[in-house]
């Protein structure tokens, strides 16, 4: 009786500090705090805990908010029990690709050799019902008489044009800005007019290892080590050009955080190097070396770091832009927070040099890590696709001496190329095919695209008890024991 006392915006600063476990039991109490939970409470806890999901964004637009606190509290709970639903999207491509993947709110694309595949994202039928996504349709990028030499090396979509508008770069060195038409007359394969097509010429042949954007600047980065910054506003724009020096491999864009940068992967003595961003352009020394460890500081020890990711607004340690996700050479994915203090003196006016805050391997393997990306469960997940076997290792960074690894639905012994990690979603891609590991309630035989029949065993055998819903792969924990 006390408690209802009191007036109502000092329930309310109550109710806004409450996890969903008080949420809940707080509005079983009575009548009152029942309303004020569900008009109230649960609207802040999504404000508060927000978990960005692109697949899932046209839905939870949808959703009223308990539904979305529902929806989110089953897929945490089936992270921590390591269980999920694993499809793959497609039968496997001819040859072995590098495939990328990039996404938006409305499609998942595909990019493997000169083709990328449109998945379109579905709502669902109703609050809480996960939504699925289809296959749209395949678009060529061949221009008679290209060749293979043509192939897509990085791709990313440009935000805030709609969604249809991509940035493609190429192994010849091409980078363009490309419109997707819409799929007309129930074709599923179209071949892009060379009018939606701008192209970009300014790394003259190298190959164009990776892409960044945010909001107006385009990163890229080339095999050669030459970075490009172009500023999209401009109604011509012209790149400000940077030589690293060094074999490229990753570029990250940031200009959320208080001092706007670029990060660089390379193969060097220095193979993560972060630099300063000042009106539109890179500085052209670093700012800050990131290391993987002192001893390999004091050693000047090189390595290449193959993948950079940040972290989403809801990470545990904070909604941050300062904090970096990288994978190694050696198998390590290493968290660096750009806010801690160098705990070793610069020397001659070097880069400030600093190390992990939190170091992540899986002990039964030892391959390069090719690609990374944060969210999962609760937002505290780190994914990082492997270099062999089609082993993608997870952590969760709130207890991260329980990791575990899973192989990709048929076992390719390949590479994991791309990786992104959502909510309740991983979307990744092998040489063979891209597929998805959903820990989502809900999930139909119908959530995804269906697959094929084709003649022979190309690896896929559906798990029992799962209602030909999920696949059989196999997952293994990072300490003695199988996990379940």
């Amino acid at each position: 009786m006390y408690f209802l006392a009191l007036p109502a915006d000092i329930l309310l600063i109550v109710i806004k500090d409450l996890d969903v476990k008080g949420l809940v039991a707080l509005s079983e109490a009575c009548h009152l705090l029942r309303r004020l939970v569900h008009e109230y409470g649960w609207k802040s806890h999504i404000r508060l805990y927000p978990r960005p999901s692109y697949s899932m964004a046209k839905a939870l637009s949808q959703w009223c908010p308990g539904a979305q606190i529902k929806y989110h509290t089953l897929s945490d709970k089936a992270w921590a029990r390591t269980t999920f639903a694993a499809r793959p999207l497609s039968r496997p491509w001819h040859g072995k690709l590098q495939p990328l993947l990039a996404i938006n709110n409305s499609r998942l694309v595909v990019a493997a050799g000169h083709i990328l595949y449109s998945y379109a994202f579905t709502t669902s039928g109703g609050d809480g019902i996960t939504p699925g996504m289809r296959f749209e349709c395949s678009y060529s990028l061949l221009r008679p008489p290209d060749s293979s030499k043509h192939d897509i090396t990085a791709v990313v979509f440009l935000p805030d044009r709609g969604d249809r508008t991509l940035f493609v770069g190429f192994v010849h060195g091409a980078l363009e800005r490309i419109y997707l038409p819409p799929m007309q007359d129930g074709r599923k394969e179209v071949t892009i007019d060379p009018v939606l097509r701008t192209p970009f010429h300014y790394h003259h042949g190298d190959i164009i290892e990776s892409l960044s954007i945010t909001s107006d600047l385009l990163l890229s980065l080339t095999e050669n080590g030459t970075a490009g910054l172009l500023n999209l506003s401009f109604p011509t724009p012209s790149p400000h050009m940077i030589e690293l020096g060094e074999r490229g491999w990753a570029a990250y864009l940031s200009t959320q955080s208080s001092t706007p940068y670029a990060a660089f992967g390379t193969s060097s003595d220095n193979p993560l190097a972060v630099h300063t961003i000042t009106n539109s352009e890179i500085s052209a020394t670093p700012s800050s070396i990131l290391w993987s460890s002192v001893k390999d500081f004091e050693s000047e020890r090189s390595s290449a770091v193959y993948g950079i990711s940040s972290t989403p607004p809801g990470f545990p340690w904070g909604a941050s832009d300062n904090i970096l996700v990288s994978g190694w050479y050696d198998g390590f994915v290493h968290v660096h927070d750009l806010r801690s203090p160098t705990c070793v003196p610069r020397l001659n006016n070097s880069p400030a040099p600093l190390f992990p805050v939190l170091s992540l391997s899986d002990p039964w393997s030892f391959e390069p890590v090719y690609s990374v990306s944060c969210g999962g469960g609760s937002s505290s997940h780190i994914a990082a696709g492997t270099a062999r076997h089609s082993v993608v290792a997870f952590w969760d960074v709130r207890s991260p001496k329980t990791g575990w690894s899973v192989h990709a639905p048929g076992n390719d012994s390949s590479p994991v190329y791309s990786v992104i990690l959502e909510s309740s979603r991983l979307f990744g891609a092998t040489q063979s095919r891209p597929f998805v590991y959903d820990f989502g309630p809900g999930v139909t035989p119908d959530t995804y695209p269906p697959l094929p029949r084709v003649h022979g065993d190309d690896g896929l055998s559906y798990k029992k008890g799962w209602n030909n819903v999920g696949f059989y792969v196999t997952k293994y924990s990072h300490r003695t024991t199988q996990l379940p």
